[in-house]
């Protein structure tokens, strides 16, 4: 059996699941998710937890086990916690902003850069440096998050840009300065 697989999920209070063949249906206090899986794989509930089974132990089935546990298990936390990446902003003049829920990003152009959030996706600023992006689908706020980095992903030699809380950048050095061949001819 598959590790991951194997493992229950807990169902946390106020969260509720709905199985049908190849659909996974979570509700919880923060909102609803649909998770679609391969029929062949099978959902569970007993007292308070899911359970993930697979039908053999085809190299496919095998496959699919942890994948359709974990997609699960994401999703119940979703509903129930929430997820939240926190992305920072570094270099001079370097600032966000919220435009109605829209992120404002004045990155160096010359022009500012508007990013509209998708169906389920807020951004928070806290300060004009921190960025904070909350939702409930863990793949959507982690795309969300990427699209928001990919405007000025930081830069190998000076560090500049936008990185994840925490990230560390190991920085290039320089050019050295050129000795030696300089004005012979």
């Amino acid at each position: 059996m598959s590790r991951i697989g194997r493992q229950a999920i807990s169902l946390p209070g106020g969260v509720t699941a709905t199985i049908e063949k190849g659909l996974f249906k979570v509700k919880g206090p923060k909102g609803e998710l649909q998770v679609p899986h391969n029929p062949a794989i099978e959902i569970s509930q007993g007292e308070g937890v899911l359970n993930v089974t697979r039908p053999s132990d085809r190299q496919d089935h095998r496959a699919l086990h942890g994948l359709t546990r974990t997609l699960v298990a994401n999703a119940v936390k979703g509903v129930s916690d929430g997820y939240t990446i926190n992305l920072e902003l570094r270099g001079v003049g370097y600032r966000a902003k919220l435009t109605g829920k829209a992120l404002e990003m004045s990155m160096g152009y010359s022009h500012p850069v508007l990013i509209e959030p998708p169906a389920g996706i807020t951004f928070v600023v806290p300060e004009p440096t921190k960025i904070d992006i909350t939702g409930i689908d863990k793949q959507l706020v982690g795309q969300i998050a990427a699209n928001v980095r990919k405007v000025r992903k930081p830069d190998a030699y000076h560090g500049k840009g936008v990185r994840f809380v925490g990230q560390k950048i190991a920085l290039k050095a320089g050019k050295a300065g050129a000795t030696g061949a300089k004005g012979k001819k």
